[in-house]
């Protein structure tokens, strides 16, 4: 039996990797990449840490080479949503009353692995399947994921150790229970370390899980759970379960000891899942925990004092880094008129230079969008761009999904503050620029604060501090992570916590305490030390 205080190592960033031509990094991704490529694999769900076939596949392909395999996938039934809740309970006790310096154990294990040997599998698998670049892959797959294991485990033994006070004669005392029942963990494409943060966060405060990824990012989910299983953790804490979205639900939001869920994705998806889940109250044992990070459509402004190269490398990062396709991305901007010509003629420039094509020549910028769905639905926005008159393109226009889903980089300029496109969520590499009257730079923020029902990521550029004080106070609502001269994507966890508000999510703040809060049920103790022998109290003399 333990009987010490025991202190977590200090978390810290893991170093990003250059992959620079020559770099042995670089010819061991590619190597990587190469072997993963050639062998389809055999992607089954786990379930009670058994792997479970129906033998019903579906065939899994990088979205830059659609007509390659890389293996297939065994779809499942509402069934074996049901025999994961069975075994996560199974596994709940055990789990839940392991120490939770054991539990913190393992998952600073994964960090370590996948540090290590299990570094280039993951990148390569992401980039394989979700078509990232060496570098978003190696920001995401690796050192994020890293740091939410190395972070999340110090945060932990943060709120373990919050405490109350005792008065003399009285000891008072707070343990985080985990919650009363399974937390269903739902995961996009777009961001492996999202993915396993999902379900490793509430299994980490002693919670079990049962976890539906996105079917496009079920290849680098397969590496996620060897690495889980590789770390330690224990059959049935934590259960992958492939198949329909909706029959999932009829499952999982009817059964009484759902608990929690744990979401990233859509807001139409998560707004539906929240009105089921209000129906279904009366059947949980408990009132379940809710928390979801979802649409966005972010922003930047430039104030007249802004710097014009500052801005255009602003927006070519935040708007094409990983085809748009982040939470976070750049989708709509604000220019001066005083700038907007150097600002404009510059990201011209600078995306007329940007590569696009196989994340496997490393070469290439910009990649292929996740599948045939988001491809059309680009294309679609792009044609409807093309018919107005009060837009016009700087950039790109042109998209190609003979071997890949690919869309070249689109500028749009619109004169119209409340086009379509700076107003709806595309998900693509897709940035629309409205340029304000320079001196009119708070009715440009009131605009920009009443265009967009999301609340996730901004960014303001200014030289003058009064202006970046204005934007800040106006637009305290408009971004859950706010930007000042950076792009408004990158965040990075113990630094930025991310999350936003509005349409945009619950701001529950993932990479900090604030989210792994939301997954303990707190039970306060109040021992008296020497009880009282008489129920008079001095007023009575």
């Amino acid at each position: 039996m333990a009987n010490a205080f025991f202190t977590p190592p200090i978390a810290e960033n893991e170093p990003v990797l250059g992959y620079a031509p020559g770099s042995p990094e670089r010819e061991e991704l590619l190597a990587t990449v190469k072997a993963m490529k050639s062998k389809p694999i055999d992607a089954p769900m786990i379930i009670g840490g058994k792997e479970v076939r129906t033998g019903n596949l579906v065939s899994m392909h990088p979205p830059y080479e659609h007509a390659h395999n890389l293996g297939n996938f065994h779809m499942g039934t509402g069934e074996h949503v049901s025999q994961a809740i069975q075994a996560a309970m199974a596994a709940r006790e055990k789990w839940a009353n392991t120490p939770w310096q054991d539990r913190a154990a393992i998952f600073l294990k994964c960090a370590e692995l996948l540090a290590g040997p299990f570094r280039q599998k993951m990148n390569a698998a992401t980039m394989l399947c979700q078509s990232k670049n060496a570098h978003q892959a190696e920001i995401d797959a690796a050192c994020e994921l890293i740091d939410f294991f190395r972070f999340n485990v110090q945060y932990m033994a943060d709120i373990y150790a919050e405490q109350p006070e005792s008065p003399l004669g009285l000891w008072n005392r707070i343990e985080y229970r985990p919650l009363e029942g399974f937390v269903f963990a739902i995961t996009p494409f777009n961001f492996t370390a999202i993915a396993a943060n999902l379900c490793a966060a509430p299994a980490m405060m002693g919670n079990v899980v049962v976890w539906k990824p996105a079917d496009t990012q079920i290849y680098s989910a397969q590496v996620i759970m060897e690495l889980f299983r590789e770390a330690g953790l224990p059959d049935g804490v934590i259960n992958i379960v492939y198949c329909d979205g909706p029959a999932a639900g009829d499952v999982v939001f009817k059964h009484p000891d759902f608990a929690g869920l744990h979401f990233t994705g859509s807001t139409a998806v998560f707004k539906h899942l929240w009105k089921e889940i209000g129906t279904n109250i009366d059947m949980y044992k408990t009132y379940p925990r809710i928390v979801g990070e979802t649409g966005g459509k972010d922003f930047i402004i430039a104030h007249k004092s802004a710097n014009p190269k500052e801005v255009a490398t602003g927006i070519v990062r935040g708007a094409f880094e990983f085809q748009g396709q982040k939470c976070s991305a750049a989708s709509r901007v604000y220019l001066p008129s005083n700038i907007a010509d150097e600002v404009i003629a510059q990201v011209k420039k600078d995306v007329d230079s940007l590569k696009v094509g196989s994340p496997e020549d490393l070469s290439n910028f910009i990649n292929a969008v996740i599948d045939e769905k988001a491809f059309d639905k680009i294309a679609n926005f792009i044609e409807y761009t093309k018919t107005r008159d009060d837009a016009e393109f700087i950039c790109g226009g042109n998209y190609d999904k003979s071997v890949g889903y690919f869309v070249d980089p689109v500028v749009v300029k619109t004169t119209n503050s409340h086009f379509r496109t700076m107003c709806e969520e595309i998900f693509g590499p897709f940035v629309t620029i409205f340029v304000y009257d320079a001196d009119d730079f708070e009715g440009a923020l009131e605009i920009l604060d009443k265009t967009s029902e999301y609340a996730l990521t901004g960014a303001i550029f200014a030289k003058d501090r009064y202006a970046i004080g204005t934007a800040t106070k106006m637009l305290q609502n408009a971004a859950g992570n706010f930007y000042i001269n950076d792009k408004p994507t990158g965040a990075v966890v113990g630094q930025q916590p991310f999350g936003g508000a509005r349409g945009s999510g619950t701001n529950d703040k993932a990479g900090s305490y604030l989210n792994l809060v939301r997954w303990v049920s707190p039970r306060t103790f109040k021992e008296a030390l020497v009880p009282p022998t008489d129920y008079r109290y001095s007023f009575l003399g």
